[in-house]
């Protein structure tokens, strides 16, 4: 690098002698002009200037030289080159910067594998051609190896690596990250002094979400295509509304349903659907509402009115099955004789689970005649249940207390049977009573303060249900309703009312 070297005494003198120069020039300029001037003014039929012209000539002379003087614009513009006395500097350029800390570092320099069923992480490091001494270096970081032995599949990992080589090849490997629980991620960097783990917090984030649609062709399909979670549609189809609505036989295509939902979400993306906080399903035109409650330290669904959904029993033992032959007189498939059916059956592949109809205790469990594998509930005060037919019983013993929905057993064929089919008995003091038509008295419903909490938490909840609704079906045609996940899906963010897809 080149600079220029002076002094400021010599500055000073080269400013002078260019001033001196300038006023001599502009005097020599000045006297050639007045000569002239005179010539002209001496010449036949010439004409003299005055004393006042004259005056005037020498003040503009004198301004000239003074601006001359005085602005050192004028004085510099007419300085003659010069040249420079050169010298060389060495000076010290910067170092380069640093690799950027990990964490800033773009998700597109990082490999992800995506851990598959008995895969180990020797096997993952051996495949990407890193030596096993780094993988053994990073297990020595507290922590790391209980985490990183016991990868479940579909878990994440990355892998960072330097620039490729001169010859186009990967780079070496100097960090590896994985996540630690839901809001932790954790990556661990090779250093010279050993390794570096550096711990990025990823807050989770919980979404109070409507999900609204028509049941269409399949009530499973349209919802998960709405964006529930499979869990969430078995708990409405299960627990919620299985006292109220038989979802093989209640149910049409256009038949509506309505989910308050949480909804998990970490960095924009979707992680789980949480609890059902209400819902709304409408079968055959009418509404069937259920709110998420809390009462006494116990989780319960509740109808508008705060009157719990739970019955003390369910209408169907088991899920997804068909009703094959209902209650009353009836000829018998396998002795042909025509005989009273004091039960209902099932019609549904062996091994689907039976499940309790109500909190009972087992009082018979064992093989009875005809009935096959049999399991007799005794629920209280006169109520009995029995289930026949059955492949195998569920983890049950005699004498054992029970909750409803428990799994008892099994379908089979067993006894006398034409196919895999449950036979579902009701008695009521020893009398049999059809199980479609026999109704429970209703639970007693939430009072004082208890209800008008439910009623403060719920309400809220309800209106946005129904403004969702008021949204989507104003213009949905009443006739010609094909797959109406198309025509009425939707999902909004309950807080918010905006459309999410």
């Amino acid at each position: 690098m080149t600079m220029h070297e002076s002094t400021p005494s010599q500055d000073a003198q080269r400013r002078e002698r260019v001033r001196q120069d300038n006023l001599r020039e502009l005097a020599r300029q000045t006297l050639i002009s007045s000569q002239q001037t005179g010539a002209e003014a001496a010449t036949p039929g010439g004409r003299r200037w005055t004393r006042r012209q004259w005056a005037h000539a020498s003040l503009a002379a004198t301004a000239g030289a003074l601006l001359l003087a005085i602005v050192p614009g004028f004085n510099t513009a007419v300085d003659a080159p010069h040249s420079p006395r050169l010298t060389t500097l060495s000076l010290t350029l910067p170092a380069l910067p640093a690799r950027p800390p990990l964490e800033q570092t773009p998700a597109t320099d990082w490999m992800l594998v995506t851990v598959e069923k008995g895969q180990t992480l020797g096997a993952i490091f051996n495949e990407l051609g890193i030596p096993a001494a780094s993988m053994h270096a990073l297990l020595e970081q507290p922590g790391a190896r209980q985490a990183l032995t016991r990868l479940r599949p579909g878990a994440q990992l990355g892998f960072a690596f330097e620039a490729p080589t001169a010859e186009g090849g990967r780079g070496a490997f100097y960090a590896l990250r994985y996540d630690r629980g839901e809001t932790e991620r954790v990556v661990l960097a090779l250093v010279d002094e050993g390794v570096v783990e550096t711990v990025v917090e990823r807050p989770l984030e919980v979404r109070t979400t409507v999900v609204s649609g028509k049941v269409g062709r399949s009530l499973f399909h349209s919802a998960r295509k709405l964006g529930l979670s499979g869990s969430a549609i078995n708990k409405l189809t299960d627990e919620i509304f299985s006292y109220d609505i038989d979802f093989n036989t209640d149910v049409t295509q256009n038949d509506r349903f309505s989910v308050v939902v949480e909804q998990v979400y970490r960095e924009g993306e979707l992680l789980r659907t949480g609890n059902v906080l209400a819902a709304v399903f409408t079968a055959k035109g009418k509404p069937f509402t259920a709110f998420r409650f809390e009462h006494d330290g116990k989780v319960e669904y509740y109808n508008e009115e705060g009157r719990p959904l739970k019955k003390s029993f369910i209408r169907m033992p088991i899920q997804y099955a068909r009703l094959s032959s209902r209650f009353g007189s009836r000829r018998h498939p396998v002795s042909g004789n025509v005989r009273q059916h004091k039960g209902v059956d099932y019609a549904a592949r062996t091994g689907t689970p039976i499940m309790a109809a109500g909190d009972a205790r087992v009082q018979f469990k064992g093989w009875r005649g005809g009935y096959g594998n049999t399991v007799i509930l005794d629920h209280g005060r006169g109520y009995t249940t029995l289930y026949a037919h059955m492949s195998g019983f569920g983890n049950i013993r005699q004498g054992q207390r029970i909750s409803q929905g428990t799994v008892i057993g099994r379908v089979g064929s067993t006894g006398l049977s034409t196919g895999p089919h449950l036979h579902y008995e009701f008695r009521i003091n020893g009398v049999h009573r059809n199980p479609l038509q026999h109704t429970m008295p209703e639970p007693d419903p939430l009072k004082g303060t208890a209800l008008a909490a439910f009623k403060a938490q719920t309400g809220p909840a309800l209106a946005r249900i129904r403004t969702v609704e008021d949204i989507i079906y104003a213009q949905v045609p009443t006739a010609g309703a094909g797959d109406d996940t198309r025509v009425a899906g939707n999902r909004r963010d309950a807080g918010t009312g905006r459309g999410r897809g």
